[in-house]
């Protein structure tokens, strides 16, 4: 079922709750056919407050709880959430207008095997030892508040629930209020699989309202969020008086690096399908692709050539490839940038400004590709958040490095080339994660960002780490 039946409730303390008075509701739109699926309640504070009062009663009887035990739970809740599956698959369809294949392959499968990563990372990791004749022991951090994205919803979960839960923490999630038909499916497994009351709680709401509040409450322990560095610098001014931990994963604008050494026509291909993937829709996209000058042209062909094999329709055809973009704002938004790149002198390779040719509903945009791009234009400045890619030509790598590094993010970078040069370069880029000739996604490698695009680290025991205290009990073995 992708309409949760609770779009008007909260989960607060192992039980579906109404809310408390003074709260609204919103309409939950289908981007893909701008029609409205439900309504949605919205918290205010008061509720925030009831969800992180819930977690904190039951903090002490669950952070005592073997690790063993802990991860016993966790393991369940995939088994639960794998009988889900599709309705997991349905609800990021609708709530994203996400095409149903991807939603399946790469939306759904991402909690899975997020899950699957921290369970097998739980199980490896060493939670005590001796250090001297001192005891070292990683324990919960306490009451985590964990506010989630709507451009990759099970991802952004899976990577906060459950290491949390096997760190030994409680918490509040507040998945964003756009797409937040996966998030209450999510609160449905967690009680099938029998997660205590109050160690996991969901309020739905907005981010001035729920997200601010959880954000500074006093009995909130430690804020996880990922999302704009906007929002992310608000997260940590409002956690900073109560000196709270704060893990943030925010925004990107991720150079490629095309080596002189690589295949221009397969490495630009390739490179294209990273950006527009999930309509452009992530903030670790390749969005800056840097190309040797003398391959600027065969790179332009090249990008051209992979754009028109996009294939935009219904999110419920199998052989639609692209997807809508969230809601009007992000597509008026959208439009903005492709309309500042034009201005501003960028070479249209293909896609502009309005909606895809024979579409006229929906938040569909044209995929778009600029050349002869800048480092100083907007385009280049900008997360754009959709499916544009601008081509910037280089003279040297030396100045590829630097307009590479000159943003003030740093989540991720890509190098495609030969591998022994690709190496000596990764050491150069100011990123959280390189990726050398575009690898298979790793669950286990550290996911976060240098500068701006944010602290901590997510993913497998990365994620477990950042959700724990580091206790020493100095004279344990005198």
């Amino acid at each position: 079922m992708a309409i949760s039946q609770h779009l008007g409730q909260f989960y607060i303390n192992g039980a579906w709750v109404d809310p408390l008075p003074g709260g609204e509701t919103i309409g939950v739109e289908n981007p893909a056919t701008e029609e409205i699926v439900g309504q949605l309640a919205l918290g205010s504070e008061a509720d925030a407050d009831r969800a992180i009062l819930a977690a904190r009663a039951a903090f002490d009887a669950w952070t005592v709880v073997p690790v063993a035990e802990r991860i016993a739970l966790v393991k369940k809740l995939l088994e639960v959430y794998n009988s889900r599956y599709e309705d997991f698959a349905q609800a990021m369809s609708t709530e994203m207008g996400a095409p149903i294949e991807w939603a399946r392959g790469a939306q759904a499968w991402a909690g899975q095997v997020h899950i699957e990563s921290t369970i097998k990372a739980a199980e490896e990791m060493t939670w005590e030892y001796m250090r001297g004749e001192t005891r070292i022991v990683m324990e919960g951090i306490g009451v985590c508040a964990l506010i989630t994205p709507w451009n990759w919803p099970m991802n952004q979960i899976a990577c906060k629930v459950a290491p949390a839960l096997i760190a030994g923490c409680t918490m509040v999630l507040k998945p964003s209020e756009i797409a937040p038909l996966s998030g209450l499916l999510f609160a449905e497994i967690c009680h099938e699989a029998g997660v205590p009351p109050g160690v996991f709680n969901l309020v739905n709401g907005a981010g001035p309202v729920v997200g601010a509040r959880m954000s500074s409450h006093p009995e909130v322990d430690m804020v996880s969020f990922t999302g704009s560095t906007r929002a992310g610098t608000a997260i940590a001014a409002a956690a900073a008086p109560t000196v709270k931990r704060v893990a943030q994963e925010l925004g990107g604008k991720s150079p490629n690096i095309i080596l002189a050494s690589a295949d221009i026509h397969e490495a630009v291909k390739a490179g294209v399908a990273g950006c527009f993937g999930n309509t452009g829709q992530s903030c670790d996209a390749p969005t800056r692709m840097f190309v040797p000058r003398d391959k600027a042209e065969a790179a332009y062909a090249a990008a051209k050539e992979a754009a028109a094999e996009v294939v935009i329709g219904p999110s419920s055809d199998s052989a639609t490839t692209m997807g809508p973009l969230i809601s009007k704002a992000q597509y008026d938004k959208v439009q903005r940038l492709i309309q500042a790149g034009i201005d501003e002198g960028a070479k249209l390779i293909t896609g502009g400004t309005g909606r895809p040719q024979g579409v006229n509903r929906g938040w569909y945009v044209q995929p778009t590709i600029f050349g002869e791009v800048t480092n100083e234009m907007t385009i280049s400045r900008e997360e754009i958040f959709g499916p544009v890619l601008s081509i910037l030509p280089y003279d040297s790598l030396d100045d590829a490095v630097r307009m590479a590094n000159d943003t003030p993010y740093g989540l991720a970078a890509y190098i495609a080339g030969d591998r022994d040069e690709a190496r000596v370069l990764a050491r150069r880029l100011r990123a959280g994660t390189v990726n050398l000739n575009y690898p298979d996604w790793d669950t286990f490698a550290p996911f976060g960002g240098y500068k701006q695009s944010g602290n901590g680290r997510e993913y497998a025991d990365w994620g477990i780490h950042d959700f724990c205290e580091i206790k020493g009990v100095v004279g344990w073995g005198a």
